[in-house]
């Protein structure tokens, strides 16, 4: 009796089977679904636009988390120096962090897969060059070329996104390549290129997707760097400009405040971040490790 192919509908609930099996990780999708949400939602769940003058006072500036403002409702955590409600900026904030992270590690993840691809399909000297240009992006730390790229590109989210996006491709490039080269080696490989098969046929119909798994993994990764590396140009002031703010731009806008006591205005902001990128680890973690062929099951 021949057993009925697994379909695409059976591989993802076997995944979510497997995946579900890690508490922690369950939680952390959980956090990533919520964060997602409210930040879709944010003008529907804020209490106040903090980046609309007319709904701003000064006189509520720096209150206190749980203190009631002049407009008649609770800021439950508080105020910053021009009356913004930290909530709501949280809210609005989050927003601009993820388009920015998940933007840029969608197209590190392009960019990378093609160059790895390439290298892979077409081997010999256009390897050696293309890996050797990799391995040595891959020796700098990725917040020194965001620096340089976003201070030769200027502000701006198509700027930061275009930064970032050229900051990272090369850890798709690597992973990439890796899964690609283990596979071309294969004989399927070999007489499918030895047929008269166009190389994108091969590349993408053969390659690409033995490459997918460690790529989805690299991504969530990714995506997580893209955040912190956003969040530590805006704090440095290199970032979106104040009229884009994100989780970055509201730690710096706050941290002059720490000395002073008033530490909700920066605090919150990084507490949201932390959880932000903890969470998209956490889930990659576990992604990795469902999607591991080794594992014993």
């Amino acid at each position: 009796m021949s057993l009925a192919p697994e379909t695409r509908w059976s591989r993802l609930f076997n995944f979510w089977q497997d995946y579900k099996q890690s508490p922690v990780a369950l939680a952390a999708l959980i956090i990533i679904v919520s964060v997602v949400l409210m930040a879709i939602f944010a003008p529907l769940i804020a209490p106040q636009d903090p980046y609309n003058q007319e709904t701003l006072d000064l006189f509520d500036a720096r209150l206190t988390p749980g203190e009631t403002g002049s407009g008649g409702y609770v800021h439950w955590l508080g105020t910053d120096a021009a009356g913004r409600d930290v909530f709501s900026a949280i809210l609005f904030g989050l927003r601009t962090s993820l388009i920015v992270g998940v933007l840029a590690g969608t197209f590190a993840l392009l960019l990378g897969g093609v160059v790895g691809l390439m290298a892979a399909y077409y081997g010999g000297r256009i390897e050696a060059v293309i890996m050797r240009i990799i391995d040595l992006q891959l020796s700098l730390p990725a917040i020194l070329l965001a620096l340089v790229l976003v201070a030769m590109l200027g502000q701006g989210l198509p700027q930061l996104v275009t930064a970032l996006t050229l900051a990272q491709y090369a850890y798709f490039a690597r992973t990439t390549h890796g899964a690609a080269s283990a596979e071309r080696s294969k004989d399927y490989i070999e007489a499918a290129l030895s047929t008269p098969l166009p190389a994108r046929q091969v590349l993408f119909r053969h390659l690409l997707p033995n490459a997918l798994p460690p790529l989805i993994v690299v991504a969530t990764v990714q995506v997580a760097n893209s955040i912190a590396l956003e969040a530590t140009l805006s704090f440095l002031g290199l970032g979106l400009p104040l009229t884009q703010p994100s989780l970055g731009s509201l730690i710096s806008n706050g941290f002059q405040f720490l000395l002073s006591g008033r530490y909700w205005i920066s605090i919150y902001p990084g507490i949201a971040l932390m959880l932000t990128v903890v969470a998209i680890n956490l889930v990659g973690d576990q992604v990795r490790y469902v999607l591991n062929p080794r594992r014993s099951r």
